[in-house]
């Protein structure tokens, strides 16, 4: 199986908010949608799916919207 090369991504990319009528927070970057019970989780579940299409965050947690 080949090695998947992963390009670099900034974590100021992806927006966390507040979900007005559900619990929790929403993750969005690059068309990827992402749900969690905290803004770790959202963002951390974001990770994943970026990785799936060989991108990966550089960053830390950036700070929830709203």
């Amino acid at each position: 199986m080949a090695v998947k090369r992963m390009r670099q991504l900034s974590s100021g990319k992806v927006a966390i908010f507040r979900i007005k009528n559900r619990r929790g927070y929403a993750a969005v970057c690059l068309n990827h949608l992402t749900e969690g019970h905290s803004p770790a989780q959202a963002f951390s579940r974001m990770e994943k799916a970026l990785k799936r299409v060989g991108l990966r965050l550089s960053g830390s947690l950036p700070r929830a919207r709203g």
